[in-house]
């Protein structure tokens, strides 16, 4: 099972992933994407730390995400990755230019071939104003290409919006 979590920043979507996580039973194993580079990021990381289960395994992969998933893939587990954006973000800034399309392309590759239930949470970013940017357009456009594979993908698609979940997507 795939479920794609999406929402803006705040929206509730990380809490409903984790919601999702504790009441699978299953063990679960928490895939973190963040880097604290700096202060804030550091502070945002502690306040996820200390929301989740001491019991969830913590493992941290800011690049090499389908590699990560394969590695820790097995029955009766869940693993939940948050945050894909981030992930993204981290591929863009990255010297190999390269990088982000061999990644994605990896991740599309291996999902399907999991047997963990698999829970990504991602940032919705198109619903706003087109970036004067490069980069970030570059980001945006990368952000809404992923969640439209990834949507054919999952199984299961949530939105969610001042803590409510909208179900998009739901094959059972």
């Amino acid at each position: 099972m795939l479920q794609l979590i999406l929402g803006g920043a705040r929206s509730g979507k990380s809490r409903l992933a984790e919601q999702v996580a504790r009441e699978s039973g299953l063990s679960v194993v928490y895939v973190a994407t963040a880097q604290a580079l700096d202060d804030e990021m550091q502070q945002r990381i502690e306040h996820h730390q200390q929301q989740r289960p001491t019991e969830w395994k913590l493992c941290e992969e800011p690049i090499f995400l389908a590699e990560k998933l394969l590695q820790l893939d097995q029955e009766n587990q869940l693993i939940l990755v948050d945050c894909l954006t981030l992930w993204l973000t981290n591929l863009l800034l990255h010297d190999d230019t390269e990088l982000q399309q061999q990644q994605t392309a990896k991740l599309f590759d291996v999902l399907p071939k999991l047997k963990s239930t698999i829970i990504l949470v991602s940032n919705e970013t198109g619903l706003g104003v087109v970036p004067m940017g490069e980069i970030s357009r570059r980001f945006v456009d990368g952000a809404g290409r992923l969640h439209q594979v990834l949507g054919q993908l999952a199984h299961k698609v949530v939105f969610c919006v001042a803590g409510f979940p909208m179900i998009l997507k739901d094959e059972k």
